[in-house]
């Protein structure tokens, strides 16, 4: 059976997919700040395992949404989630958001100690938000051993993020690595399992700078 197509005009498409997603998780409720992100990552992937599988630390949106309004950095492990976020929102704050995985530095100081660009990049991250002193905001939606290098740092006190976006995703250390990061006494954002991407990572972001934008409490 073909499946009717809606009549639906460009600028409401995306409030009629966040009404069939509200209809398809039905009777379900969540904490009031933890809902946009749970609902823009099933926006993105159209993957409603995310009501689940998210798990956020008491607070982690209200001290997010503080940091952006403050300026936040965000940092992502990749070009593609760095894409994916809403830099004009995140600028009205005074915000930007950055990657070094592209970074000749970068890559010199990964091949010099044998190890992942993404270690490198997030050793980077806690050198420059140190010396600009601005809420760090860390989104991993790729590399597992950012995640591993995240809690290094945090167990060496050397970083000391605002959030900790953790969704990862694959299969080598993917879940091992999130895991690592939920015993981490840092607030943060974790899809558990596989599933998770830059997609993800972006998405969450949004969730938050939306909700930063429209004067969420």
């Amino acid at each position: 059976m073909t499946e009717k197509l809606e009549q639906v005009l460009p600028e409401n498409i995306e409030k009629r997919s966040f009404e069939i997603i509200s209809q398809e998780l039905g009777e379900r409720s969540f904490d009031p700040l933890e809902e946009p992100v749970i609902k823009r990552c099933i926006h993105t992937s159209a993957d409603f395992d995310y009501a689940d599988t998210l798990v956020f630390s008491p607070g982690a949106v209200r001290r997010a949404l503080e940091a952006v309004r403050s300026g936040a950095l965000i940092v992502t492990d990749t070009n593609m989630g760095k894409a994916g976020v809403n830099k004009k929102v995140l600028a009205s704050f005074g915000g930007e958001t950055v990657c070094f995985m592209a970074d000749p530095d970068v890559a010199k100081a990964a091949k010099e100690e044998g190890t992942t660009r993404a270690v490198a990049s997030m050793k980077k991250a806690a050198a420059l938000a140190e010396e600009t002193d601005r809420p760090l905001i860390l989104a991993v939606g790729n590399a597992p051993t950012a995640l591993v290098e995240i809690c290094a740092l945090l167990d060496q006190g050397k970083i000391d993020p605002v959030l900790v976006i953790g969704v990862p995703v694959g299969f080598v250390n993917v879940v091992a690595a999130k895991e690592m990061l939920l015993e981490k006494d840092v607030p943060s954002i974790v899809a558990r399992g596989r599933k998770g991407g830059s997609n993800i990572a972006a998405a969450i972001c949004n969730a938050i700078l939306y909700m930063a934008r429209d004067g969420v409490e």
